[in-house]
């Protein structure tokens, strides 16, 4: 038989809002300020500002909310699977009467030694000139094969191939699978990316050879793509070695590494940065659709450049052919042009014969007397030339008893050094020539 417990013993009876304020105090007095260290999880960011998820790891969960004044003052957009430490205050949301984090400060676990490596590494590579924008190449319009680097389970690698296939089915993707994260994923990264870069450089020598016996395209751009996580996940792009491999790259690298807000080494030396894998896909992959209605509008320009050219020259040929309507007339005008040359030929035939008369009665009046004029003073002249020349004569000096002496070969002789003892010579005389002979002058 049921027996009633003594009121002593007896629980205090609570009011629901009664025993969760006590609870929430209790756990004020015996826990607050609390620091804790786990992975987001569901995590949300309302229209008023306010964030919730609830923070886990392998034991145990709590839901967690995080004010608009504390949320405004975050350096990072947090997500799942991100392992973070946060301050705040244990408490009990009294509606649901659910433990609950009140959070007032949240960062990234073990953010402060990695982010300084990060920054370390960054400066150096930075002054070695990795990052220069010089170095920075343009992404190909139309690339004739798109390399890719990134984990096979990985699911960036369906976001890539899904945006991929929908804009440009007609481009063959070479997929280089390689590690993402751990100690090995920095050397799997560099081996995947040089063997792309035989690919790339598919139009030279060796390459060329290797390119042509295989089946594989050559590659004009490499995706470098992951998907997101924490710093610690994504530390395999913060690699010195991959940096250098990135920057050798004979043709253009876009890093698609974590989400919006990671920044990696990787992304620095890349030609270019997307936000997430999908966008560094689409940022190397122009719609097909978008190609297809560039060539239509193409088309349609030459169409109608075409059809202006024909109906310039269908206007062309119409002015020609009226200007040829009627060809009698122009042969008229061209006989009444003929005729008028015609005319003035024999008007100026004529003149001409006039002319030439007039000149033949002129000559025949004064030809007489200019001619006699004209004799006579040849004549004198003749005369006066005539009396010089005779002055001139040699033989009017032979006849004043003067000798003309040459040698046999007929010199002039004018010297008695010319004459040598027993030399012939010849005396020419006013009435004939003597033979001579030179004889040696006799002494007084």
């Amino acid at each position: 038989m049921f027996e009633p417990e003594s009121p002593v013993l007896a629980p205090r009876v609570w009011e629901v809002g009664a025993l969760c304020r006590a609870v929430a105090d209790a756990l004020q007095a015996r826990f607050n300020p609390v620091a804790v260290r786990g992975e987001i999880t569901g995590f949300m960011r309302a229209s008023s500002g306010h964030c919730y998820f609830s923070i886990k790891d392998a034991q145990g969960q709590i839901r967690c909310a995080m004010f608009k004044r504390a949320a405004g003052l975050l350096d990072f957009t947090p997500r799942d699977g991100e392992l973070v430490e946060l301050r705040g205050r244990l408490g009990v949301y009294e509606q649901r009467g659910d433990l609950q984090l009140i959070v007032e400060s949240l960062q990234r676990a073990g953010q402060g030694a990695l982010f300084e490596q990060f920054l370390r590494l960054k400066a150096q590579l930075e002054a070695e000139g990795l990052f220069d924008a010089g170095r920075k190449r343009p992404l190909p319009t139309m690339p004739r094969g798109i390399g890719l680097v990134t984990s096979p389970g990985a699911a960036a690698l369906h976001d890539v191939a899904t945006a991929l296939r929908r804009r440009v089915p007609h481009i063959p993707v070479v997929l280089a699978p390689a590690l993402v994260q751990g100690a090995q994923a920095p050397t799997s990264l560099c081996e995947a990316l040089s063997k792309l870069y035989l690919l790339a450089q598919s139009g030279k020598g060796l390459e060329a050879e290797m390119a042509a016996k295989s089946d594989t395209p050559p590659i004009d751009v490499i995706l470098l793509v992951r998907g997101g996580g924490s710093m610690e996940d994504l530390w395999a792009f913060n690699d010195a070695q991959l940096a250098r491999t990135i920057v050798q790259s004979p043709v253009p690298v876009v890093s698609g590494v974590g989400h919006e807000t990671d920044f990696t080494i990787a992304d620095f030396c890349a030609d270019l940065r997307a936000p997430t894998p999908t966008a560094a896909a689409e940022l190397v992959a122009q719609p097909r659709d978008l190609w297809l209605g560039a060539l239509q509008l193409l088309a349609q320009r030459l169409d109608d450049g075409v059809q202006r050219q024909i109906d310039l020259r269908h206007q062309r040929l119409d002015s020609a052919a009226q200007r040829l309507g009627r060809p009698s007339g122009i042969v008229a005008r061209q006989e009444l042009q003929l005729a008028r040359l015609a005319q003035r030929m024999r008007h100026g035939v004529l003149l001409k014969v006039q002319r030439l008369a007039q000149t033949q009665q002129a000559l025949q009046a004064h030809l007489p007397q200019t001619l006699q004029r004209s004799l006579m003073g040849q004549a004198q002249r003749l005369e006066r030339a005539a009396l010089r020349l005779e002055l001139l004569d040699p033989r009017l000096v032979l006849q004043r008893g003067y000798a003309l002496l040459a040698d046999t070969e007929g010199r002039s002789v004018t010297s008695v050094a010319q004459a040598r003892p027993g030399a012939p010579l010849r005396a020419t005389l006013a009435d004939g020539v003597l033979d001579l002979t030179v004889v040696p002058p006799r002494l007084v």
